[in-house]
């Protein structure tokens, strides 16, 4: 009996959330704002990604951040040094994002010249995979220093995801991870998936993540004149 009212109030935590992903969607789509979700293991280089990500792109869009953490507003921080808008979320002790959080905070924001909506969710492979939180798409963020076995431990979150970042590529040749496993992995678990190789530090691999995610960008506008 435990379990199944365990399974209950999972379906249901599930259910509601899926109420306010829809409603952040439709705020998201009436404000013809492109929104994306990035999720990734604490460490794998999440933050410093979106830094080099928003360097690139705000010269010719308007961008904002959501940044998800348990505690502190050390990632905020680091984005709001780019005059970028941005707003923390605490969810003191939970795993993930949901949904009604980020309902809560969009009116901070101001709407109409936003082209560009970036979630950063708290630092984990399992939970956030689970929940919708309006965006158009998901990112997961992997760490080559994190083994190539990861893909396949966690294949809820590549299954949910449109882009995978191979992240941290320049140290690549000091770790044992077989880069061919790790992308057949992802491959096999979502073969429309798009991977890119990147390095944060070296710059390898962001000029092409930058042009997608700008075609993205584009793409939403012209489907919402």
């Amino acid at each position: 009996m435990s379990s199944q009212r365990e399974i209950a109030v999972m379906a249901n935590l599930l259910q509601n959330n899926d109420i306010h992903a829809e409603i952040n969607r439709k705020h998201f789509q009436k404000n013809n704002c492109l929104a994306i979700n990035i999720i990734g293991s604490p460490g794998a280089g999440k933050t410093t990604l979106l830094e080099r990500t928003l360097s690139n792109l705000k010269e010719n869009h308007q961008v904002a951040v959501i940044e998800g953490d348990i505690f502190t507003s050390k990632d905020a921080d680091r984005i709001a040094q780019h005059d970028i808008p941005v707003i923390q979320i605490n969810t003191g002790g939970g795993c993930h994002l949901d949904s009604k959080m980020v309902e809560r905070v969009l009116p901070e924001f101001q709407w109409g010249q936003l082209d560009l909506m970036i979630i950063e969710n708290v630092g984990n492979l399992v939970c956030p995979a689970d929940f919708d939180l309006g965006e158009d798409f998901k990112v997961v963020v992997l760490s080559v220093v994190e083994g190539d076995d990861k893909p396949s431990k966690y294949p809820v979150i590549f299954r949910s995801s449109k882009v995978a970042i191979l992240n941290k590529m320049d140290l690549l040749a000091l770790v044992e991870t077989d880069l061919n496993v790790m992308k057949e992995d992802i491959l096999k678990i979502n073969p429309e998936i798009v991977i890119f190789e990147v390095s944060c530090r070296t710059g390898e691999g962001l000029q092409e993540w930058v042009e997608w995610l700008d075609e993205q960008i584009r793409q939403t506008k012209g489907n919402n004149p």
